[in-house]
């Protein structure tokens, strides 16, 4: 199969996830010039399609298909939540002895992520076009055959090691702003909880991250952002201003608390001895550095979307 045959196939198909699954997959496999499971394995001892496993919390459950040490893949139905399906792989990972990647598809997106003990977690997403490509066949191919060629480099400690060393500059900065020691430890460990806040999704839509992303490039404006932040933000609340402080469009839900609004004689946001809020020092471009630092640090890592989107990693 050609891969101008295999997107236009895929791209007119209206199939649902279980009728269409392990054609996708079977297609896949004629595209890259890899056998399929029944070609390579007629038993399905170690490559299969529906491959049981228990999951971590208790009840049984499939993975759609399954080779040993290689991966385990999830499909799910056109435009479905591949964050979801990646939650509900990551369930079987153990029982289907824990395999080097997780993948995830919808049948137009497909999404890698490395699952190497020790190592931090890589994800590579690509769309149907992107199959047009050669480099990105060529990175299916090895995790379909040869997955130890996307294993990262990088590891936890060496990630973590990094993590902190920006986190340590920051604070001194500060601290050579005149800012009191106590003030800037309280406000990394503000940083670090809305880090945590956004992945467990008490502040929804990357709000943390975009608001950073925002200052970044009008550093001067942070300290009103920070201030936003402690507020409850209706849905829609959002403006052109302040893209990153509306939540999803037609959510009910409207943003926590955040560690912000813990009452403060002096805001860290207020140089010494000054009446009110000042201008963010210029320092405080570091910001940049601590959205590259959550970025890395989070578990639902940022992908790597061919054309689209940039690289990143997370802490696993």
């Amino acid at each position: 199969m050609t891969p101008n045959e295999f997107i236009a196939k895929w791209q007119a198909s209206e199939l649902k996830e279980r009728s269409a699954a392990q054609e996708h997959f079977i297609d896949l496999c004629r595209l890259l010039g890899e056998p399929t499971p029944a070609e390579a394995d007629p038993k399905g001892d170690h490559y299969c399609f529906e491959r049981g496993a228990h999951k971590d919390s208790g009840g049984a459950g499939w993975a759609d298909v399954w080779k040993r040490h290689c991966f385990a893949w999830e499909y799910k139905g056109k435009h479905a939540d591949l964050d979801a399906a990646f939650d509900q792989l990551r369930q079987y990972a153990l029982a289907l002895e824990n395999p080097p990647l997780l993948i995830v598809s919808d049948m137009r997106t497909l999404r890698i992520r490395t699952n190497w003990t020790n190592s931090v977690s890589k994800t590579l997403e690509f769309g149907l076009d992107d199959l047009a490509d050669a480099a990105v066949r060529d990175k299916l191919k090895w995790a379909m055959s040869d997955p130890e060629r996307l294993r990262p480099g990088e590891t936890r400690q060496t990630l973590t090691e990094r993590a902190a060393q920006t986190f340590a500059e920051l604070a001194q900065s500060l601290r050579d702003q005149g800012h009191a020691p106590p003030d800037v430890a309280h406000f990394v460990n503000r940083l670090v909880f809305c880090m945590f806040a956004e992945d467990v999704g008490l502040l929804p839509g990357a709000m943390f991250t975009r608001m950073l992303e925002h200052a970044r490039g009008q550093p001067e404006e942070f300290a009103t952002l920070a201030r936003d932040l402690s507020e409850r933000c209706p849905p829609g609340a959002g403006s052109a201003s302040r893209p990153w402080s509306g939540s999803t469009a037609g959510s009910s839900r409207t943003m926590r608390p955040s560690p912000w609004t813990k009452p403060r004689s002096r805001p860290l946001w207020k140089r010494p001895n000054s009446t009110g809020p000042t201008s963010i020092p210029r320092s405080w471009a570091r910001c940049s550095s601590a959205a590259s630092t959550r970025t890395s640090a989070r578990n639902s890592e940022p992908t790597t979307r061919t054309g689209t989107r940039s690289c990143g990693s997370s802490i696993r």
